[in-house]
């Protein structure tokens, strides 16, 4: 009877469960649980918002190879990784999402649709076989935007790449950036002798801008800002006209969003040459020049002093005479904590690390009713160093010698409040203007002066422009006449931030600096480098055998120059060849094995875990339930009644 029941009892345990299995996949199947540390599967909020608020239907074409991905092993995990966030975005859209997953295979009508949408294909064989994995969306206007590879190089930005390609395909028409800029961060030379090919190449900061915003170039000596600009980006001010800042400023206080790079010591700015005094451009000032803006907007940035910090300072080579030298750059800060950053502004909330270059302080100045907000600091332990210290006539490791902390220093702030114009007495008059009629013409034609702002301003000051510069933030490689950006620190996405805070979009802002799907062995990596340490001292001590060698072979060499008895000393040396080889076999085997025994380490740490992960916890849910069913069948027993 027991035995009936215990049958009965496992059949009716495999039928609950069968029937818990397909009621939950259909009651629980947008139910998800996120384990991972750095919250992979779970939307930024900014993602959520866009998909969530979608008002038109699209359609996304994933294309992957999925054949050629299985022989891929540094690809496979990542196409999966990719495909599982395509699910869940149409997932979280409601149904305005349609996915479509395409395999092309070799001369299929698919691969020339994949090429059809502009997706590279990599190739993996000497026969021309080419490796999709690329994505192509469109809106229900027809609007196009593609990802034509997903490289795993940017596995941390897989979010924020795809949920941008959905809003640009929601919201086709790209908010307007002004570049007003004396840099050549559009290909534009700032010298004559600038090479050609050097000039036609944009700085990789406007690059990854065009992707999210219109960029418009606009002159250094504008009299007016166009209308259609929705942030003015002003990139190191220098020369400019009144007429020009005249125009600045009134857009400021016609509720025009600004955001202003300036330097006091800008590494990357070319002054004119003179060709009768070549020292002339090296010595020239290289601070811009935007005071009188500040001055109504009530900050102040030093023109000859840039802030340095031994905490964040780089490390730089330098020549003396004829060696090269790595020295500590205290004007060359890596910020990589969050104590440098305002965790409380959605601009640099969640940062990496920010590269800045001999940048200025940011201080209050006069009784302007501004809010200074600091969005980035250098850090308590910081210095003004004065800008005649540096250049190519200074000595770097005299400002590690000299350095003595003076306190913590606002290097980016945004400014909010209700500011007054610059220009009091109106518009100033232009040199070449002949008399007052001529004056209020170019009055009427721009507009009404404005003397102070209509609503509280909205501005964002850098006191660093070199932090835009490509050598600063990025690794630029060529990938199939593509340049593909890898950054190394998150300049383009403190500006992306800011430009998108300015111009009234905050949903792509949180979607940013996500964690890497990756997650190494620690473990494994610890092991390893034990075992390379080992191995490099074994190579240090070969090394130094090797020298001590041949510096014998050589004494023995000019012993056989000045002696006579020369077969013997060939014999002596033909010996301690020998007798090296030997030596030099010997540490070689030592190499082998320490290799050897890495490898055996890893494996064994290897099966260690495939055991704990396949093994062991069925081997603990088994011993549980064994335990549980003699418990229980010892708890009946108990309960029977006694006959008699």
């Amino acid at each position: 009877m027991n035995k009936i029941l215990t049958t009965s009892g496992l059949f009716l345990a495999i039928a609950l469960l069968l029937a818990v299995n397909i009621i939950s996949e259909q009651t629980l199947k947008t139910a998800r649980l996120d384990l991972t540390e750095a919250q992979l599967y779970t939307f930024s909020e900014g993602t959520k918002n866009i998909l969530k608020n979608l008002e038109e239907p699209m359609t996304l074409r994933f294309f992957l190879s999925q054949k050629l991905a299985t022989g891929l092993p540094g690809i496979s995990s990542y196409t999966i990784r990719v495909r599982e966030l395509l699910e869940e975005f149409q997932r979280t859209a409601g149904g305005k999402i349609k996915l479509l997953i395409i395999d092309p295979e070799p001369f299929s009508e698919e691969e020339d649709e994949a090429e059809g949408y502009g997706l590279q294909g990599v190739p993996v064989d000497n026969n021309n076989t080419m490796f999709y994995f690329g994505l192509a969306g469109t809106s229900s206007t027809d609007d196009e935007e593609r990802i034509p590879f997903f490289t795993p190089n940017r596995a941390e930005f897989l979010e924020y790449d795809l949920t941008k390609l959905v809003y640009q395909l929601a919201n086709p028409k790209q908010k307007v950036v002004g570049l007003m800029s004396t840099l050549p961060l559009q290909g534009d030379a700032v010298s004559p002798f600038m090479q050609q090919q050097d000039a036609a190449k944009d700085w990789m900061i406007v690059d990854q801008l065009r992707q999210s915003f219109e960029i418009r170039k606009i002159e250094t000596d504008v009299e007016t800002i166009p209308d259609e600009v929705d942030v003015l980006m002003v990139v190191h001010p220098k020369d400019f006209s009144d007429g020009t800042l005249y125009a600045i400023d009134q857009f400021v206080l016609k509720g025009g969003r600004v955001i202003a790079f300036v330097d006091p010591y800008s590494e990357v700015y070319q002054p004119p040459s003179d060709p009768k005094n070549p020292f002339a451009a090296m010595q020239a000032p290289r601070n811009s020049e935007f005071s009188k803006l500040f001055d109504a907007w009530g900050i102040e940035v030093a023109s000859d002093k840039a802030v340095g910090n031994l905490r964040t300072a780089q490390k730089v080579q330098v020549r003396k005479g004829n060696h090269t030298m790595v020295v500590t750059y205290p004007v060359w800060m890596d910020l990589d904590d969050k104590q440098y950053f305002n965790i409380d502004d959605i601009i640099t909330s969640k940062l990496g690390n920010i590269v800045l270059a001999t940048p200025g302080a940011i201080v209050e100045k006069g009784d302007i009713e501004t809010e200074i907000t600091p969005l980035i600091k250098s850090g308590n332990k910081s210095m003004q160093i004065e800008t005649t210290k540096l250049g190519a006539f200074s000595e770097p490791e005299d400002l590690v010698r000299n350095f003595k902390p003076e306190g913590q220093f606002t290097l980016a702030a945004r400014i909010t409040g209700k500011v007054k114009t610059a220009f009091p007495d109106g518009k100033p008059k232009d040199e070449d203007e002949a008399d007052g009629e001529d004056k209020d013409s170019s009055e009427e034609e721009t507009g009404k002066h404005l003397t102070e702002s209509t609503e509280s301003v909205n501005l964002i000051v850098v006191a660093d422009t070199d932090m835009l510069e490509d050598k600063f933030w990025v690794q630029v490689q060529n990938l199939f006449g593509q340049r593909l950006a890898i950054p190394h620190a998150a300049n383009a996405t403190f500006v992306s931030n800011a430009l998108d805070n300015l111009s009234g979009s905050n949903d792509l802002i949180s979607v940013r600096n996500r964690g890497n799907f990756a997650r190494p062995f620690t473990r494994v990596e610890e092991i390893q480098q034990d075992a390379e340490q080992q191995f490099r001292e074994k190579e240090k001590e070969l090394q130094a055998r090797l020298q001590e060698t041949d510096q014998k072979i050589r004494e023995m060499q000019k012993q056989k120059q000045e002696g006579n008895d020369k077969l013997m000393l060939s014999f002596k040396q033909q010996e301690e060849i020998d007798r090296f080889r030997q030596e030099k076999i010997k540490i070689r085997k030592e190499l082998r094995n320490v290799q050897h025994e890495l490898q055996k380490n890893i494996e064994r740490l290897e099966t260690q875990m495939k055991f704990i992960n396949i093994g062991l916890m069925p081997l603990l849910i088994g011993f549980l339930g064994i335990t549980l069913s003699v418990a229980n069948r010892r708890r009946r027993k108990k309960l029977q009644p006694v006959k008699g």
